[in-house]
């Protein structure tokens, strides 16, 4: 028989229900009929607090938890903050699913990371080989905090019945991205970097990297639904990738974020600079097989909308930039 877990009527927590995702899964929850979506805000709810969680889950009294809210970056911000990075990721994730243990919570959604696969895992990334390595180095505190958070979800199913899921999201883009210099992933980097170089008319803009190394990336509004369905479908605490299963050379995302910025200067790749995990793709069979979950959106179409978007909030004043990312 199919799993099916109802969202119609629950009363929902979203951690970074503000966020870049968690605005669109927000709207995905109210539309299936939830009855209560509670969106804890950083500055009133410390989540990497004890006492900040209780009073969320006090505040909210949810039956089911998403966890999305997250301190993330790129590569520099990765390089800057490690400790920051790996102690907000953990202490959020084992308080949130703790308490949610204690109250008798219903379902738990923990966003895991896509770098939590080792630096050197087999392309395309399957889920068996998750624990085949250590994590590539500049985002490794990163990905063993929301790994570990994978491994403290299936020991509370083994031990005390408490019902987890855990989904990888590959990287993400779209409207509402992140577009701060210094701590913003590629995507939006790139197509702030274009943009501005295509106003300044300037000869080249220098990218990071050597530009052959790979990544796929995964639309915004896909992934809010693919979470939803997470909730819905998995019946257990296994992994599962979300992304689109196909991948694309940093050297020619940027050709392709410089042509729907209108940019038609140099493009030159600074060698010097981390290239990061040499490829990312994934191996998405397991999503469409226990979620029914594919990818609708194509680069070149997500790409014209997120190029679209930042030019009209730029316009208005309006562009997201924070100095660590909510995701």
């Amino acid at each position: 028989m199919e799993f099916n877990f109802n969202l119609k009527g629950r009363r929902i927590l979203v951690t970074g229900g503000a966020g870049f995702v968690g605005r669109g899964l927000v709207e995905k929850l109210k539309s299936r009929g939830a009855a209560e979506v509670f969106v804890p805000r950083r500055k009133d709810y410390d989540l990497t607090t004890e006492s900040g969680v209780r009073r969320a889950y006090g505040d909210a009294r949810p039956e089911v938890v998403f966890h999305l809210a997250a301190e993330v970056g790129g590569i520099g911000a990765n390089q800057a903050h490690p400790g920051r990075f790996f102690f907000a990721n953990m202490a959020m994730g084992l308080l949130l699913i703790e308490e949610g243990r204690r109250r008798g919570l219903a379902r738990f959604v923990q966003a895991g990371t896509i770098c939590a696969y080792p630096k050197f895992a087999p392309v395309p990334f399957r889920e068996a080989d998750l624990w085949n390595g250590y994590p590539e180095e500049t985002n490794a505190p990163y990905g063993v905090a929301k790994k570990a958070l994978l491994q403290m979800l299936q020991a509370y199913r083994a031990e005390y019945g408490f019902d987890g899921v855990y989904v990888l999201p590959v990287n993400l883009y779209g409207p509402g991205d992140n577009f701060h210099p210094q701590s913003s992933h590629v995507i939006p980097a790139l197509i702030r970097k274009m943009v501005e170089a295509a106003e300044a008319q300037a000869p080249e803009v220098e990218i990071w990297g050597t530009g052959k190394a790979s990544r796929e990336f995964l639309y915004v509004d896909d992934c809010a639904e693919a979470l939803a369905l997470a909730a819905e479908r998995l019946s257990d605490s296994e992994p599962v990738n979300l992304g689109t299963g196909s991948e694309v050379s940093i050297a020619d995302l940027a050709a392709k974020v410089a042509s729907a910025c209108g940019y038609r200067g140099g493009l030159r790749f600074n060698a010097s600079k981390p290239d990061g995990q040499p490829r990312r793709c994934l191996d998405t069979s397991r999503a469409a097989e226990r979620m029914g979950f594919r990818a609708r959106t194509g680069l070149d179409e997500g790409l014209a909308r997120t190029v679209a978007w930042f030019k009209e909030q730029r316009a208005l004043g309006g562009v997201r930039e924070v100095v660590y990312g909510e995701g």
